[in-house]
């Protein structure tokens, strides 16, 4: 028995090391970010040099920069963006707490037949809607106008569901407590609900953002002036450039379009992801 140690195992010639996996991560995550290192590398070439597959940066990166943000102004179609995105997110995510508070805490007569028609909505896309919504927005007269791409997506049933399940699960003393305290309804939203809904509302603002940011073909009908127009739209205006399809300018304005839905996921990562998990919640 002398010379054994308990306990403690001879390490084979794979176990207790960890390189194979770094390079697998290594080789995958690589794999994943090559489209946009490509479109990267060649956001800076000119087409004959991205033709001859040039695989070192080019020398026109100032010159596409140039053609994008000031000559197409795509600094004006982000902006517009980011305020649309602001306004419909915002919008979405009180209009869906205020329902999810009326389904799951409010009686009231057709409660159930109500919330499945909200269901149904879910099954219809944007683009069946978009003859009836173009002429119900142009007899506003809201053509050209921060209202006409706001105003028609402010009602969200994904997020009406998700907060009337979110809620459904949180204890029903909750309810009981508050009503002891003399608390109203919107009392009981905004300092019992939405403390306990953080998650919930951050995984619903990134996705409600991110489907805002690429939304194109509304825009396209009902935004005519170029100065008020959204950046999937301003994306589309720069395949023709002189005249021609030039990559470099594209793939720079996709590259610069794509940074403001990078920064909201990386800022509400950690509560996008536990938002999900509302089954857990007892």
């Amino acid at each position: 028995m002398a010379g054994l140690s308990p306990g403690v195992k001879r390490k084979g010639l794979a176990r207790g090391r960890s390189w194979p996996y770094h390079i697998s991560l290594t080789v995958t995550a690589f794999v994943i970010a090559f489209p946009l290192l490509y479109a990267a590398l060649i956001s800076t070439q000119t087409n004959a040099e991205i033709f001859s597959f040039k695989l070192t940066p080019g020398s026109s990166l100032m010159d596409h920069f140039e053609i994008v943000w000031v000559t197409r102004d795509l600094a004006g179609a982000m902006w517009n963006s980011t305020v649309q995105s602001i306004l419909v997110t915002v919008g979405k995510t009180v209009l869906a707490l205020l329902a999810g508070l009326a389904f799951v805490y409010f009686k009231f007569r057709g409660k159930w037949i109500v919330f499945f028609l909200v269901l149904i909505t879910l099954m219809m896309p944007t683009e069946v809607m978009i003859l009836a919504m173009f002429r119900l927005v142009s007899g506003f007269g809201w053509q050209d106008t921060m209202a006409a791409i706001v105003v028609p997506f402010l009602a969200s049933a994904t997020g009406a569901f998700l907060f009337r399940q979110h809620f459904a699960n949180l204890p029903a003393e909750l309810l009981e407590a508050s009503q002891i305290d003399g608390a109203s309804p919107l009392q009981f939203l905004t300092k019992v609900l939405i403390p306990l809904s953080w998650n919930v509302i951050a995984a619903l603002f990134v996705i409600q953002f991110v489907y805002t940011w690429n939304m194109f073909l509304w825009p396209s009908l009902i935004i005519r002036d170029e100065s008020r127009q959204v950046v999937q739209a301003a994306l589309q205006n720069l395949t023709n450039v002189g005249g021609s399809l030039t990559y470099g300018p594209l793939m720079l304005a996709a590259i610069l379009a794509s940074i403001p839905p990078a920064i909201v996921f990386v800022l509400m990562q950690k509560p996008f992801m536990s938002g999900f998990a509302i089954g857990q919640q007892k």
